[in-house]
């Protein structure tokens, strides 16, 4: 298991942060308005939301069935098994655990943090060869342990970090 631990004071999280500059976030919270009205992500979105969080990869999240978009998240979004909700994204093209971590955060709750090799670097680890639920898991306690007790949003925690590795971090793999 991973031993995560901030690689910075808690009490310099605001520094960090405030000097996000990467963008916005405005494409995907218009998906994720899109997706809690509707309970479901069509391709479109889908696309949008890979775009957003990898270019590089986002054009095979077209290579998608329209149902399987619809059905896969649908059943992601109104599932309460944890395992079965980040799990059921990855079996859509274009979507790994990343991305799927911004699909929950966005889309079903902003109590998820973003899963990111700059904010896992932050947290004092090296990306890992592969991702399984039980890091996953124990990424989401970690972040959220840190929100709540500096109570900051997951996502301005999620600034933090990334800044910090981009400024801090001399290669990314």
């Amino acid at each position: 298991m991973p031993g995560f631990k901030l690689r910075f004071p808690e009490n310099e999280i605001s520094v960090w942060a405030d000097r996000y500059q990467f963008g916005t976030d405005e494409r995907p919270e218009k998906v994720g308005k899109f997706a809690k009205e509707n309970g479901f992500l069509d391709t479109d979105n889908l696309y949008d939301i890979c775009e957003w969080k990898s270019s590089r990869k986002a054009a095979s999240a077209k290579d998608n069935m329209a149902t399987s978009v619809k059905e896969l998240t649908r059943f992601s979004f109104s599932t309460a098994d944890e395992y079965s909700k980040i799990a059921s994204l990855t079996l859509l093209k274009g979507v790994m655990w990343p991305t799927a971590s911004v699909i929950l955060h966005f889309c079903v709750s902003d109590r998820y943090p973003i899963l990111d090799v700059r904010a896992i670097w932050s947290l004092g680890e090296d990306k890992p060869s592969y991702y399984s639920f039980e890091y996953w898991q124990e990424y989401v306690i970690t972040c959220q342990a840190i929100a709540d007790r500096n109570n900051i949003s997951i996502r301005y925690l999620d600034k933090a970090l990334w800044q910090y590795s981009r400024e801090n971090q001399d290669v990314i793999s």
